[in-house]
C-alpha cells in the first residue's frame, strides 16, 4: 500500500513497501518560480531527518531541500539533471527528488497527512 505525508518544510514523502521516495510538494515549487538547476543527493550517502541534501535553483532563489526522515539515499532521479523544469510540471510526481530506505518507519507515520498539509498551508 502506498502512502503519502508532508513535511512543514514542504517536502513529499511517499512510502512503497521498504521504499520511500521524497520531493518537493507543489506549492514549493510554486513558490520558487520556473527552477533551473536541481542538485541531488549521491546513492549510499545516509541522510538525517531535517538535514539539507538536494538543492533546488530557480530564477528567482536557490532552496535546500530537506530529509523529512532519516535514511540511507539508494537513487537519485537523474532525468531532473536534464530537466530541472520537471519541477514545475510534475512536483508531485514523476520530477521526484531521491528515494531513500528509512531507518524508523515508525518515523513517516508522525510527518502530516494531506489533510494536516493542507490546514498548516493556510496558517501560511
Amino acid at each position: 500500500m502506498t502512502e503519502i505525508r508532508f513535511s512543514k518544510d514542504h517536502e513529499w514523502i511517499r512510502l512503497d513497501g521498504d521504499v520511500a521516495t521524497v520531493g518537493i510538494t507543489d506549492h514549493a515549487q510554486s513558490a520558487l518560480g520556473d527552477v533551473v538547476f536541481v542538485e541531488l543527493p549521491e546513492a549510499g550517502r545516509h541522510v538525517d531527518a531535517g538535514e539539507g541534501c538536494a538543492v533546488v535553483e530557480s530564477v528567482k532563489a536557490a532552496s535546500d531541500v530537506y530529509a523529512p526522515l532519516s535514511g540511507t539515499v539508494t537513487e537519485a532521479n537523474g532525468a531532473l539533471a536534464d530537466e530541472p523544469g520537471m519541477v514545475n510540471a510534475q512536483a508531485e510526481s514523476g520530477a521526484w527528488f531521491f528515494r531513500m530506505t528509512l531507518d524508523d518507519r515508525a518515523a513517516f507515520d508522525a510527518l502530516l497527512t494531506a489533510d494536516d498539509y493542507q490546514a498548516f498551508l493556510a496558517t501560511l
